[in-house]
């Protein structure tokens, strides 16, 4: 397998990752809305060298246009999420000094109440789930939290699999020449060692495009 089939090889699984994380995190937020009966429920993810979160996927209010919108990672109910790495449950954000009312507003729709927590994987903080403003209820349960904490874990596990892909592709970006030379060092190999040689590299192809 020649250098340039393998970096072919990462180049289709990183676009594989990016379609399935964007497909997987819209589902998580869809199904969130749908089963809290909420006007609206996004993910924020950490861009840590900017720090700052990004809308990753919305559902219902602001979907048309919030999607790539930047706020500084500290901003608001999102950003003390991200920071303490706890779930929280507000009923009355008016009320809330956390609440960053006007980054509400710059966004075109300020909700009332909502439920929050992060998305962790292996101990890393990687972004916020949010559901807005679920029906009014008489008593709110530990269960409806550990429900989210579940489309949570899997939109952390998407967010990770882009992540490895990406570094995958950022390696052979730095120095495309490591490949070209371990290609070239396998066909330099006598007969006995480079069938050896060659299911090595068949076998990092395997691992990237997984």
């Amino acid at each position: 397998m020649a250098d340039g089939d393998l970096r072919a090889a990462v180049a289709a699984g990183v676009l594989g990752a990016e379609e399935l994380y964007a497909q997987l995190l819209r589902s998580v937020v869809e199904v969130a809305r749908a089963i809290f009966g909420a006007k609206a429920s996004s993910i924020f993810l950490l861009d840590e060298e900017a720090d700052e979160l990004v809308f990753a996927a919305v559902c219902g209010e602001g979907e048309e246009h919030l999607v790539g919108t930047r706020i500084p990672s500290s901003t608001g109910i999102a950003g003390w999420v991200l920071v303490t790495r706890q779930p929280l449950v507000l009923e009355d954000l008016a009320n809330d000094p956390r609440f960053a009312r006007d980054v509400a507003e710059a966004t075109g729709y300020v909700p009332s109440g909502l439920m929050a927590v992060p998305l962790l994987h292996e101990e890393r903080a990687l972004g916020v789930l949010q559901v807005l403003d679920r029906p009014k209820r008489s008593r709110f349960t530990l269960q409806e939290m550990e429900l989210l904490g579940l489309f949570a874990n899997q939109a952390a596990i998407a967010v990770d699999l882009l992540q490895r892909a990406r570094e995958a592709r950022a390696v052979l970006q730095e120095d495309e020449s490591v490949v070209a030379r371990l290609a070239e060092a396998v066909r330099a190999l006598p007969d006995e060692k480079r069938e050896a040689g060659l299911k090595l590299l068949a076998s990092l192809e395997s691992v990237l495009r997984d």
